[in-house]
C-alpha cells in the first residue's frame, strides 16, 4: 500500500478552523485501500449537537453512522469538523439526521449507508430519526446501533 492515496487530503495533519456551519465544512475522501472487499465501518458521534430553530436552544443527540464503502472513504477529522459545525446551525432533529446522510451518499457514494439519530427530549418528548440507503449488500456483517431508546432516570 502506499501513502499516494493520502494525498490531497486539506484538513488531516493541518491546523484548520472549524467551519461555522455545515455548508461550509468539506468532506475530505481518501480512495479505499480494499476496493474489492466489502466490509463495515462505523463513526459514532455520541455528543453532537444543533439549534433549535424556533427557540434557539441546543439540541443534542447520540448519532451513529454505518456504511459499507465503495471506492472512497471518508476522512475523519473532517467528518469530525463536519459534525461540529452543526453546533450553531438552526434545524429540527429530522433535518439534521437525514441532511448527514444525504450529504454522505452524495460525496462517498457508499455501496450502503445508514444514520441513527438518537436525540435526547426537547419538550418532554425524545426523537429518533433514522435514514437507510437500501438493504445492506447480504455478505457483510451489519451490527446493530445498540442505542437504547431514552428511558429518563429509570
Amino acid at each position: 500500500m502506499t501513502k499516494d492515496i493520502y494525498q490531497g487530503l486539506n484538513q488531516l495533519g493541518k491546523d484548520v478552523k472549524a467551519p461555522t456551519n455545515p455548508d461550509e465544512a468539506q468532506l475530505d475522501r481518501v480512495a479505499n485501500p480494499r476496493p474489492n472487499v466489502d466490509y463495515f465501518v462505523r463513526f459514532t458521534c455520541p455528543e453532537f449537537t444543533s439549534l433549535c430553530p424556533v427557540t434557539g436552544q441546543p439540541d443534542f443527540a447520540h448519532i451513529v453512522i454505518d456504511y459499507v464503502p465503495d471506492e472512497t472513504l471518508v476522512e475523519s477529522k473532517s467528518l469530525k469538523l463536519y459534525m461540529q459545525s452543526f453546533r450553531n446551525h438552526a434545524a429540527f432533529h429530522e433535518d439534521c439526521t437525514v441532511g448527514i446522510g444525504e450529504r454522505l451518499v452524495a460525496e462517498l457514494k457508499p455501496k450502503w449507508l445508514r444514520i441513527g439519530g438518537y436525540w435526547y427530549p426537547r419538550g418532554g418528548i425524545p426523537i429518533d430519526v433514522f435514514f437507510q440507503t437500501g438493504k445492506a449488500p447480504e455478505h457483510v456483517w451489519i451490527p446493530d446501533q445498540d442505542v437504547p431508546t431514552y428511558r429518563g432516570r429509570g
